[in-house]
């Protein structure tokens, strides 16, 4: 929980959740698709998201933890990331896409039984319920719920959470604008949305894409995280529309009493202004309400 003072109406973010997707992680790290150093990028994004300052209340992977979901994949990315994990005073968060291999990722990061079992859990981070669902279906990459699951989900929403529900899969119910990446996209949506009809759902994270992108599902925001591996060239028309070593990004969730914000954090070292210092920002918390506006708003 976040120690800032209140400079408006709401109050600090009652949970944080760095949301992380795609690593896409190789046994001995060989250059994905002849390209990418998916191993430099991932200690990148974790070194961004320790410049943060944030204290999460939790870290979560939306999928394709790996790329072919080798053992020794999943060995690597837990070396990597579990250090980060321990220092921020976060449990981590993993969640299945479909590069991963099931049996692989329950043995390699969950320290579970190696099973085809799909890849559930339901974490309480102080209140807020984070559910991580398995929208793998094994053997291919498109996504799907299938109905065992669906009922597992509808008993545990049955009950609200103090501070609510957040949902986290790979694959996100929304369209892309790249036409070919639907092909994959999550299948029978309308069965999902029945299992979350009036629950107490707040948000949705997903990845998937390679680039940040959000809407809405069943009433419920959804928010997806671009990846660290490597991104979408957006810049080019939806059918030419391919890879880049460059925007790599991950979001900073802040849940508040009434709303959820994702930030988008690009993964890059540059230099920063030194205009809002943490001096300041005491002289603001110093000050009454009107006359930080006086200080701040007004237009000299």
């Amino acid at each position: 929980m976040s120690s800032a003072p209140q400079f408006g109406r709401h109050r600090p973010a009652a949970r944080t959740i760095v949301h992380i997707s795609d690593t896409h992680l190789l046994a001995g790290n060989p250059p994905l698709g002849g390209r990418y150093d998916t191993a430099a990028n991932l200690a990148a994004t974790l070194g961004a998201v320790e410049r943060t300052g944030a204290r999460p209340d939790a870290i979560v992977f939306t999928g394709d933890l790996t790329d072919l979901g080798e053992p020794e994949a999943y060995a690597a990315l837990r070396s990597a990331v579990e250090p980060v994990a321990a220092r921020l005073g976060a449990p981590i968060v993993w969640v299945a896409g479909n590069h991963d291999e099931r049996p692989a990722l329950r043995a390699g990061l969950l320290d579970a039984a190696p099973t085809l079992e799909p890849v559930t859990a339901v974490h309480d981070l102080g209140g807020l319920r984070l559910i991580a669902l398995d929208s793998t279906v094994p053997g291919w990459h498109h996504g799907d719920l299938d109905p065992a699951q669906l009922t597992w989900l509808r008993a545990i929403l049955a009950e609200p959470a103090p501070l609510g529900t957040i949902l986290a899969l790979h694959h996100p119910p929304l369209p892309s604008h790249i036409p070919f990446f639907d092909i994959l996209e999550l299948r029978h949506q309308s069965d999902f949305a029945d299992a979350i009809a009036g629950s107490d759902v707040r948000a949705i994270l997903a990845g998937h894409l390679h680039y940040s992108t959000s809407g809405t599902f069943a009433g419920v925001p959804v928010s997806v995280a671009s990846a660290t591996c490597y991104t979408m060239n957006l810049q080019r028309p939806p059918q030419e529309v391919n890879g880049m070593d460059a925007g790599q990004s991950f979001h900073l969730v802040h849940v508040y009493d009434d709303t959820i914000t994702h930030a988008v954090v690009p993964v890059v070292e540059a230099e920063t202004a030194r205009v809002f210092t943490a001096e300041w920002v005491a002289e603001m918390a110093r000050l009454d309400p009107d006359e930080r506006l006086e200080r701040f708003s007004r237009k000299r």
